[in-house]
């Protein structure tokens, strides 16, 4: 078995002159991956009609059984999206006919930004109103969450979206114990799981909710544009893509493989990077992953006198680390020198910068590939920075 960190770094494609802590954002995709993308790519251009409209039917047909298995859920009730946003527009969209004026819109002050402002276009168009949760930041306990968004479900919500794993604050949420709260009151609630599947181990059949949707593009392996949308079976009939195209009304499956002309190498590609998942292992990856962020964490936020935002049952294979000081977003050193952009062209270094209540965070993502000493060298650039 192939170690992990250095030496496994050489099966991506990434600048070696580069420490990569930012698997996050769009993920990264390993060589294999994307041999196998190309592969699919030159068969489909070889004989483009027979390959789109039934060669690929029946491949992807294969990649989402796969996927399914997975994530534990039945191949019937997921399809693929693009990403976790499209697969958010398409239930949002779908249901939006069912709010009214002064209905609520529920999600958490931890919710990503694409998804707040999908939220925000229904609410325009239907006049409901958004409502969201305040979940401090740092957080002490999952039982916050739980009676936070407890107690901020109202008469008036009509649906919900939670995340699986925040993106700003990459809190673990403890879907299993929230999504009942909605299902009691009969609430549909859908849950953001862009950087769960891979990170976590998924299981659709025991979660309850009533949408999910993930991405495959990030902490899976697969190649950009490649994520799933489960939709539960009463709900099926009701939900569309947000592209209308021929298959509108011949079923939930058929609606979706076909919304018009797109290139489906990357989901076609799920099947490989499944391969690699299995292959490297998916638990060791995530206990590797999960070591790295608590070890990276903490030596951090001692060497930087900073506090620890969470506890560790709340972190997966993202950290997100107060700065030293604790500084606010019109810092000086943020504002006059954009810190995203300085550790990168100054340091080699890419991490994300959060912004999170008027505070000013880095966020670390601890992949296979990543070890120790990228993190001290976060460690070295922060301190010049700040010095």
């Amino acid at each position: 078995m192939q170690e992990f960190g250095k030496e496994i770094r050489k099966r991506w494609l990434l600048d070696e002159d580069v420490a990569f802590m930012n698997h996050g954002s769009f993920g990264a995709c390993p060589r294999d991956v994307l041999t196998a993308q190309s592969e699919w790519r030159i068969k489909m251009e070889r004989q483009l009609v027979k390959f789109l409209t039934v060669e690929a039917t029946a491949e992807l047909k294969k990649s989402i059984e796969k996927l399914a298995v997975f994530v534990r859920a039945k191949e019937s009730d997921i399809v693929f999206v693009e990403n976790a946003t499209t697969g958010v527009n398409a239930v949002v969209r779908s249901l939006m006919p069912k709010f009214k004026p002064g209905d609520e819109l529920f999600t958490t002050t931890h919710v990503y930004g694409a998804m707040r402002k999908t939220l925000h276009y229904a609410a325009d168009v239907s006049g409901a109103k958004v409502v969201e949760a305040v979940v401090p930041f740092p957080i002490q306990s999952v039982d916050q969450v739980v009676e936070i968004v407890k107690n901020g479900i109202t008469d008036k919500t009509k649906f919900a979206i939670i995340d699986h794993i925040t993106s700003p604050t990459a809190l673990v949420y403890p879907i299993e114990r929230i999504i009942p709260l909605f299902k009691e009151r009969g609430i549909p609630v859908m849950i953001d799981g862009a950087h769960a599947l891979g990170q976590l181990d998924i299981n659709m059949d025991k979660y309850g909710a009533d949408f999910y949707t993930g991405n495959c593009h990030k902490w899976l392996y697969a190649p950009k544009g490649s994520a799933f949308l489960y939709v539960d079976p009463k709900w099926q009939k009701e939900i569309h893509p947000t592209n209308i195209s021929h298959n509108y009304l011949t079923g939930f499956k058929p609606e979706f493989e076909w919304i018009g002309t797109r290139d489906p190498t990357a989901w076609l590609s799920v099947s490989a990077a499944l391969g690699f998942v299995n292959e490297i292992g998916a638990d060791k990856m995530r206990r590797y992953g999960h070591n790295l962020a608590i070890d990276a964490r903490k030596m951090l936020s001692d060497s930087w006198g900073s506090n620890i935002c969470a506890p560790e049952g709340m972190i997966g294979m993202l950290a997100t680390i107060e700065l030293p000081g604790n500084p606010k977003d019109d810092d000086k050193h943020l504002v006059n020198n954009n810190l995203h952009d300085r550790l990168r062209d100054e340091f080699h270094i890419e991490i994300p910068v959060i912004g999170m209540n008027g505070h000013v965070y880095v966020r670390i993502s601890c992949q296979v590939y990543n070890s120790m000493d990228e993190y001290e060298q976060l460690d070295r650039a922060i301190k010049k920075i700040f010095a």
